[in-house]
């Protein structure tokens, strides 16, 4: 099956079935979930979500989109799901802290929040200045007219909350500010958020990052978040413009292959990996992560030992070259900063000397202007999306990466590459003492283990936001009825019952064509 990335970039709106729910995809992504899904279709359709692991790596294949099971992407409601009423408990603000991946995932978290809670949401604010100094806001990054239309069946949404008005009188309301506690259960929301929302008809939930719990026994509320992160949050559409010409400018000269290289200040700072940097380098990693981080002690040979360290530059091209990529292979490097600079890029240039970024490939004012800021972070998602093959090279604090992840996984089971930085650890602690012998044969070995992109279970610590499989995917002719696809008229059964809300006499008609959704 040939990689689906060579066509052009379209988009449209729609609804949110299995019909509607493609042409709600973003701009750049319709024709090519389309293409993939139609190539799914004609895959034998199975039960098995997990597809024999091969016996070696063949690179040729992993140009393609890795074997499907006879899973296709689906988060449409498969059960009952009654629309938004008119009136609700009160309104719900956010604010989403941390970098655009964090952000998203707060984002997906709030509507599910909304909805739980029978509330209205306001658009969610993005707490930008504190991690990007940049006040672009959920406005200028994302299309909100594409994100309240696509949620309509799930959850009512306002720009702001609008003045009270009563006995001919207009009031402010104020909302309650709480700061809710980490990974918090849906009781939490169903009790302490909901009677202070009755009580001041607003709550503002601050800071809302991981503040509702991942695991929940739900797969309708888990279908909602895929709704929201992979259909309703679409980038406005000069930055999905600035994403298709870089992407069509690489598809020029052939494949690519995107790295998400995040071998940056935070991250090392984070992770504690200090010593294979000079002393006033060290010194500047520890003095960030005093004034970042908590205080941890750390060594830096138990943190390598156990894979805690990002992969430098020179391992990542060490890891390709084992898997027989070879050095014409294009690749987009997505990444801020890169720290310790040219010292440490020159060994990965030397063994893949076709190496581009957004800056590169496309010098932008706009870009220029912004490239480390959320409009950056944006684009280099977008192409990451849109790549042959993604390698993260830090998946595990990583929201880009994993969030990246799940996307390329419910985008058609696209290829990506992860490394097992723990198991690769003292083959490359033996490569560095001089131990080179059988060091290509070992690492391949290690990546055999790993997954390509296939449907696979999760397990923790997983994330949701990394593998939604299988809450968020569906057979044609399953073994078990939850893995049942919706039925192809969703989408008018969902119309039905959001206009029987509006229009109360439509109800009648409305009871008999819902009950689609229970067959």
């Amino acid at each position: 099956m040939r990689r689906l990335g060579h066509h052009r970039l379209h988009g449209k709106t729609g609804g949110v079935g299995t019909k509607g729910m493609v042409a709600k995809l973003s701009l750049g992504v319709i024709v090519l979930l389309i293409c993939t899904l139609s190539l799914l279709f004609s895959a034998n359709i199975g039960s098995n979500p997990e597809p024999t692991r091969p016996s070696k790596i063949k690179v040729e294949e992993l140009w393609e989109s890795a074997a499907s099971g006879g899973w296709r992407p689906s988060s449409a409601p498969r059960s009952d799901w009654p629309p938004p009423t008119k009136e609700t408990n009160g309104y719900l603000r956010v604010r989403c802290n941390g970098g655009l991946n964090q952000q998203r995932s707060a984002i997906c978290n709030a509507v599910l929040a909304a909805r739980i809670m029978n509330a209205t949401l306001v658009l969610p604010e993005l707490d930008a200045n504190s991690f990007w100094h940049d006040d672009s806001g959920f406005q200028g990054i994302y299309d909100v007219e594409h994100f309240i239309e696509t949620l309509k069946y799930d959850v009512n949404i306002v720009g702001k909350i609008p003045d009270a008005h009563k006995n001919g009188k207009t009031k402010k309301i104020k909302a309650f500010q709480i700061r809710p506690p980490r990974d918090a259960p849906i009781e939490w929301y169903l009790t302490t958020a909901l009677k202070a929302m009755k009580e001041h008809s607003a709550i503002y939930l601050t800071p809302f990052s991981h503040r509702l719990a991942e695991e929940i026994d739900n797969p309708e509320y888990q279908r909602l978040r895929c709704r929201v992160n992979y259909h309703a949050l679409r980038f406005k559409p000069h930055i999905m413009k600035l994403s298709e010409s870089i992407v069509d400018k690489l598809r020029s000269q052939g494949r690519f292959m995107s790295i998400h290289l995040r071998f940056e200040m935070d991250m090392l700072a984070f992770a504690g990996c200090f010593d294979i940097f000079n002393p006033e380098e060290q010194k500047i990693l520890r003095k960030y992560r005093k004034e970042n981080f908590a205080e941890k002690r750390l060594i830096y040979n138990e943190r390598r030992a156990i894979g805690k360290c990002p992969l430098t530059p020179e391992e990542v091209g060490l890891i390709l070259r084992a898997m027989r990529f070879d050095n014409s292979t294009r690749i987009y490097l997505a990444a801020g900063e890169l720290f310790g600079g040219e010292r440490f890029m020159k060994p990965f240039r030397t063994l893949f000397p076709r190496l581009d970024n957004h800056s590169s490939v496309d010098p932008s004012e706009e870009l220029s202007a912004n490239s480390q800021g959320l409009i950056g972070s944006a684009v280099d998602y977008m192409v990451c999306l849109l790549s042959d093959i993604f390698m993260p090279t830090y998946d595990g604090p990583s929201n880009f990466a994993n969030n990246l992840l799940g996307h390329r996984l419910y985008y058609g089971f696209r290829t990506t590459i992860r490394p097992d930085r723990k198991a690769l650890a003292p083959i490359f602690i033996d490569r560095e003492k001089g131990k080179i012998a059988g060091f290509e044969e070992a690492v391949r070995r290690v990546m055999l283990k790993t997954n390509f992109g296939g449907p696979h279970r999760r397990v923790s610590p997983e994330s949701f936001y990394t593998n939604s499989w299988p809450e968020c995917f569906c057979q044609m002719n399953p073994k078990k009825s939850s893995d049942k696809c919706p039925p192809d008229n969703v989408i008018e059964i969902l119309d039905s019952r959001l206009e029987s809300v509006r229009d109360p006499d439509s109800t009648s008609q409305t009871n008999s064509t819902a009950a689609g959704l229970e067959r």
